[in-house]
């Protein structure tokens, strides 16, 4: 399928969707959304790809942000449609089965950053710029924002960020935790793809579960109990033929040929 604003390729089962709009400097409109809206799902049926890399079309930005121009007369009603389709698409980032993991390559603001946030964790460029600068334009973030952010880096520099719109570069975003690695610009796709490697090593289910417990962990067990959801999840994994051969191979000495089963 073809995507007006992405670029896809698919290396080794990684698929790496690339924003594709260099010259707004990958600004998210309404075509970003419904197509990676579409992505997500023809990837979730895609049995070739295992994980997923997502990055922004040339040297400068990752996402710089909302396309202003799209939004600056909407009313309140259309305001509110806005950040709910945004925050339905990057609900269904973060809560795919399959790895997705941002390859930060410069700036990554506002709705960018938000972008980022909803993949299940980040690494960027040592270019790479984060922040959440809405109140410049006296708004708000409005597609989980205010949430992600706060849960990654803590409530007092959360509050800090988001009143002064102030940006953080690339080594204080690893000290914050926003991201898990720093690297070249040159380097930051391969290193991304290494550690997806050793991820696509493991059993499927069990990273599926994986992703799923954490994200209740990380939304405070609202409508559902963490802890419960591990019993359940780790009983669940026994059902499994990759369970069955993860032990039996250690039992052997041998290294585990997961099949996803």
């Amino acid at each position: 399928m073809n995507y007006a604003t992405l670029l896809l390729s698919t290396e080794n089962n990684i698929c790496t969707i690339t924003v594709n709009r260099p010259d707004k400097l990958n600004a998210l409109n309404k075509d970003v959304f419904t197509d990676l809206d579409n992505v997500l799902d023809d990837i979730a049926a895609d049995e070739n790809i295992r994980s997923v890399i997502i990055t922004g079309a040339g040297p400068k930005a990752f996402v710089a942000g909302a396309d202003i121009a799209e939004f600056s007369s909407l009313d309140k009603k259309e305001a509110m449609a806005l950040a709910k389709r945004g925050q339905d698409v990057f609900f269904k980032i973060e809560n795919s089965y399959k790895p997705i993991i941002a390859a930060v390559n410069g700036f990554a603001l506002g709705g960018g950053c938000e972008l980022a946030m909803a993949c299940h964790f980040r690494l960027c460029s040592e270019n790479a710029k984060f922040g959440q600068p809405e109140v410049n334009l006296g708004l708000i973030p409005g597609y989980g924002g205010t949430q992600r952010l706060t849960q990654l880096v803590g409530k007092g520099k959360s509050m800090e960020l988001q009143m002064t719109g102030q940006m953080v570069d690339a080594n204080e975003a690893l000290a914050l935790g926003l991201v898990n690695h720093v690297t070249s610009a040159e380097n930051l796709l391969d290193k991304t793809k290494e550690i997806l490697t050793v991820i696509q090593s493991k059993a499927p289910v069990a990273i599926a579960k994986v992703i799923g417990c954490i994200n209740t962990a990380v939304a405070g067990g609202i409508g559902e109990n963490g802890y419960e959801k591990e019993v359940t999840s780790f009983g669940d994994c026994f059902e499994t033929a990759d369970m069955k051969e993860g032990t039996t191979a250690f039992l052997e000495k041998r290294k585990a040929v997961f099949t996803g089963k």
